[in-house]
């Protein structure tokens, strides 16, 4: 029986989308996943290009808000970053937490070759951690 995922942040822009997407690549043999934020800020242009350099199409997803899901009973909520961790609903039944705090690439500043870096380097490490995230 495949697992219920849910992946929180913020405005469901840019990490939880590149986060759900890596999960489902990794576990979607075991998974069910799911990204929302506490708001909702439309899915980030440059998060789907970082993605696809890497072969992941994220552009069909959409920005959710936490509220559309909180009726699926979640084996596994992830928050990706402080405030969707300490903003994140209660929800029934048992399901596991597990926070990891990446940098909002979101707000890099610089040259848009600093910032394409920054979202790079964002990308590799909710890449790592999502290959090694035991579901």
């Amino acid at each position: 029986m495949k697992k219920n995922i849910l992946v929180l942040c913020t405005g469901n822009s840019c990490r939880s989308q590149i986060a759900e997407g890596y999960l489902r690549y990794f576990h979607g043999d075991s998974a069910h996943v799911y990204s929302a934020g506490i708001e909702t800020h439309g899915l980030n242009p440059i998060a789907i290009s970082t993605m696809k350099e890497d072969g992941i199409d994220i552009s069909t997803h959409t920005s959710n808000h936490i509220d559309e899901y909180l009726h699926i009973p979640f084996d596994l909520i992830l928050t990706v970053c402080d405030h969707a961790s300490e903003g994140c609903p209660i929800f029934p039944g048992n399901a596991r937490r597990v926070h990891h705090n990446f940098n909002d690439p979101a707000k890099a500043i610089g040259t848009q070759e600093e910032i394409m870096a920054e979202f790079k380097r964002v990308r590799e490490e909710i890449k790592e951690f999502c290959r090694l995230l035991e579901i």
